[in-house]
């Protein structure tokens, strides 16, 4: 019985390795590549004032068009890639809890019946005060 249990643990882990896996890498790879290049340079100095509001360098701007547009994978992918502090990545992580995925829970929360606008603009504001707050307090 607990072999079988065991071995069912083991393939579920593999599974669920291999689907963060196929995020993840790819976005790392991705942001990497953009290090490399002029664009995220260029991204950086055009979000770096509203994101210096909230404690994060501009390049940080990827983590949350990544994190809320696709996933939470994707972001912790842009995440590892870049060099941050544990205030930084603290502050994109507690964001990102308020505000990830966006456009997948925003189609869930909207066959409960609840306003799409006021789900995205609670979960969007949640994360922004929220990141305001902690750059005051960490």
């Amino acid at each position: 019985m607990s072999m079988d249990s065991g071995i069912r643990g083991l393939k579920k882990g593999l599974f669920t390795l291999w689907r963060l896996t196929k995020i993840i890498v790819p976005v790392y790879f991705f942001v990497t590549f953009l290090k490399m290049t002029p664009i995220l340079d260029m991204i950086s100095k055009w979000f770096e004032p509203a994101m210096s509001l909230i404690g994060l360098p501009g390049e940080a701007s990827l983590v949350l068009v990544l994190g809320n547009c696709i996933n939470l994978y994707a972001g912790i992918g842009a995440i590892t890639s870049l060099t941050l502090t544990i205030k930084q990545i603290t502050i994109l992580a507690v964001m990102l809890s308020f505000s990830h995925s966006l456009f997948l829970e925003t189609a869930v929360a909207k066959k409960t019946g609840v306003s799409l606008f006021f789900v995205v603009t609670v979960r969007l504001l949640l994360a922004v005060v929220s990141g305001l707050i902690l750059n005051i307090i960490l």
